[in-house]
């Protein structure tokens, strides 16, 4: 049994389940890519991070994509629970649909710091890590087709639009995660960008 030293003397380490360690492992991987940026994470590196043996890392990701794909899955899978709710919250009228989520897309991205643009720039780094990337954006295109058909004449956002509005999400958070505008002025575009785009 591996031991730790406290003020009372040594105390037993206790083992984590599987999940748990994976979290472990992603929140460390995210500390890391936070401090060092992406070409930082290696296995190895997380490894030695999250003080445990490289076998431990490579059961949970065998390769370096794996653990990029897997970050990535992560953070979506919280924005996509952010979203959802504040759409859900939000009234029925297009700017609200469009202020909920400006600002829920930007403010998942900010909660996760600079990070995910690094994150996501190494997404485009190989064809497995593509799809990956283009898999999630998928989804999220289909959600965002559905909250904005109701405002559009048609019933349907052209793939072309919804392209746009992803390309001008992705870039204004980035741009609001590394300090060249504010939060608010990411929001404010965003949300006129796609009123814009849903009325011409």
């Amino acid at each position: 049994m591996s031991m730790t030293e406290t003020a009372d003397g040594p105390k037993p380490r206790r083992r984590l389940g599987r999940e748990e360690r994976r979290r472990q492992l992603l929140d460390v991987a995210w500390k890391l890519v936070g401090e060092e940026g992406s070409d930082a994470l290696t296995l190895g590196r997380l490894a030695e991070r999250a003080g445990v043996t490289k076998p431990v890392v490579y059961d949970h990701f065998p390769t370096r994509p794996a653990l990029l794909a897997a970050l990535y899955r992560d953070f979506d899978e919280r924005q996509t629970t952010v979203m959802d709710a504040a759409i859900e919250a939000c009234a029925t009228t297009l700017p609200d649909k469009a202020r909920g989520i400006a600002s829920a897309y930007v403010d998942c991205v900010l909660v996760q710091g600079r990070e995910i643009p690094g994150v996501i720039a190494a997404l485009a780094s190989t064809p497995e890590l593509q799809a990956t990337k283009r898999e999630y954006e998928s989804v999220f295109l289909g959600k965002l087709r559905a909250w904005l058909a109701p405002f559009v004449a048609g019933g349907q956002l052209a793939v072309a639009s919804l392209l746009v509005l992803l390309g001008a999400a992705e870039a204004l958070s980035a741009a609001a995660a590394g300090g060249e505008i504010s939060p608010e002025e990411a929001k404010d575009e965003l949300m006129a960008v796609i009123i814009s785009i849903v009325c011409r």
